[in-house]
This record gives C-alpha cells, sequence and structure tokens, in this order.
C-alpha cells in the first residue's frame, strides 16, 4: 500500500493541472465565500439568515471543481491508456484504488481546510458590518463556538466525500468528460428536481437524500429545527453516496479489463 500511495502521490504531484485545480478550490470557495459575506445583510432581528452558512456559501460551487480535480485523477489514466502500465506494475487494483482515494482525499482536505478557513475568517471581519450584530441575535463568527466548527469541520469533510464520490463514479464510468457529468448531475440536479415538484412529502424524501443538501445540512447553526435532515446526517448520507460510488468502481475495476 505505501508503494501504491507513493505512485500516486507522483502521478498526481508530476500533473501540472493538479496545482492549478487545488489552487482553484482554495480561490473559488473562498472568493464566492468572501462575496457572499459581502453582499448579503441583516436589517434587524430575526433576518433569517445564518451567518456561517453565508461566509462558507463557496462550498457549494467549489465542489465543482473537486469533482473535475477528481476525476481527472481515475479518468485522465483511462484516456491516455497509462491505467495498463499502472496495473501491470501493481496487479492489486483495489490497493490502486484505495491510493487514489486516499491521495484524492488528503489533497482536497488540504485545499478545502485552508478555503474554509479563509471564508469563515473573512465571515467573521465583514458580517458584523453587515448587521450580523450581538444586537441582532448574531454573534460574531468564531471557532471557539462548537456549532462554527461544526459547520466550517463539516464543510471540509463534505468536499474530501465529493472528491472520494467521484473518483468512485470515474473507476466506474471510466470516461472523465462522462464522470465529471455524472457527479455534476448527482450533486447539482437533486436540488432542481426538488425545487419543480409539488408535492411536500417527495419534496421532504428528495432533500433528505439528496447528496449535496443532505451534505450541507452540516453548515446550519441557525433554525435546526426547519432542516431536512440533522446536520451529521446529512453529512451520513453524502458519505453512502460516496461509499457506494467506491464500492461499484470497485466492483467494475475487479471484473473488467483495463
Amino acid at each position: 500500500m505505501t508503494e501504491a500511495l507513493r505512485v500516486e502521490w507522483t502521478k498526481l504531484r508530476t500533473v501540472a493541472g493538479t496545482a492549478w485545480l487545488l489552487a482553484a478550490v482554495v480561490l473559488l470557495t473562498a472568493g464566492l465565500g468572501v462575496a457572499a459575506s459581502s453582499v448579503v445583510g441583516c436589517a434587524g432581528v430575526g433576518c433569517g439568515q445564518d451567518p456561517a452558512k453565508i461566509s462558507l456559501a463557496g462550498v457549494a460551487f467549489g465542489q465543482a471543481v473537486v469533482a473535475v480535480l477528481a476525476v481527472s485523477a481515475v479518468g485522465g489514466e483511462y484516456g491516455t491508456g497509462m491505467i495498463r502500465v499502472t496495473f501491470a506494475a501493481m496487479p492489486r487494483r483495489s490497493t490502486v484504488l484505495a491510493a487514489k482515494a486516499a491521495v484524492v482525499g488528503v489533497l482536497v482536505l488540504l485545499a478545502g481546510a485552508v478555503a474554509v478557513l479563509v471564508s469563515v475568517l473573512a465571515g467573521r471581519l465583514i458580517l458584523p458590518g453587515n448587521g450580523f450584530t450581538p444586537a441582532h441575535g448574531h454573534a460574531v463568527l468564531s471557532l471557539a463556538d462548537g456549532p462554527v466548527v461544526r459547520a466550517a469541520a463539516g464543510s471540509v469533510l463534505y468536499l474530501v466525500l465529493v472528491g472520494l464520490l467521484s473518483v468512485g463514479v470515474a473507476t466506474a464510468v471510466r470516461d472523465a468528460a462522462a464522470a465529471t457529468g455524472v457527479v455534476l448531475g448527482l450533486l447539482y440536479l437533486f436540488p432542481i428536481v426538488t425545487a419543480v415538484v409539488s408535492d411536500p412529502e417527495w419534496v421532504e424524501r428528495l432533500r433528505k437524500i439528496s447528496p449535496m443538501t443532505a451534505g450541507l445540512a452540516v453548515q446550519a447553526t441557525t433554525d435546526l429545527d426547519s432542516l431536512p435532515i440533522a446536520p451529521w446526517k446529512g453529512l451520513g448520507v453524502l458519505g453512502l453516496w460516496a461509499a457506494g460510488a467506491l464500492l461499484v468502481g470497485g466492483s467494475v475495476l475487479r471484473w473488467r479489463d483495463a
């Protein structure tokens, strides 16, 4: 396993696009978080806004770059045919998949942590000037506050799970463009479908199983009773999607020729 990790790390490290995509994850996630903190205001008590979710709004968009990064780690080798060389050198395909998932997960973890930290710190500095003050019922964002820590840490884990989901899908699909489309469809189409469904019961069900909607519930720090699913349970739903994708990808990898 150690050798497989070293090989997969070398592959990603030596591909020029990896550094650019990691930078894009940080810049897009943090940049949009800063933008959201700058434009959203709270005019008075009970304005119905969640400061933590506002500062972390960029996660919903940065995940798209995470998906591209993770898919490219798998799909790129299939596109060039280098996957045959990889399997010739390391015949245990499950080990190769585990190493790819681990390397992608660690890279996304680091980039996500930087992006989320910048987003929260920016929210702490910007939001009080937009009316998010104790006088309006909002404490200043602080990583010493349990719910804010959960929202921040959960957002980083959310991005990691999106990366693992993407690795699993790319392993099963094998085509980078198609795999990216599948992942982005899973993430963004559920909320669109939910918005056009008229039956309240089905809306509730879809929100509970949607990888994006359920997963991002971990960012909520206010009005938790109104959520379709509890924060950590919601992140668990995304975890199940990621685990399922890796299981399917691993099965396809084992039984189908490279």
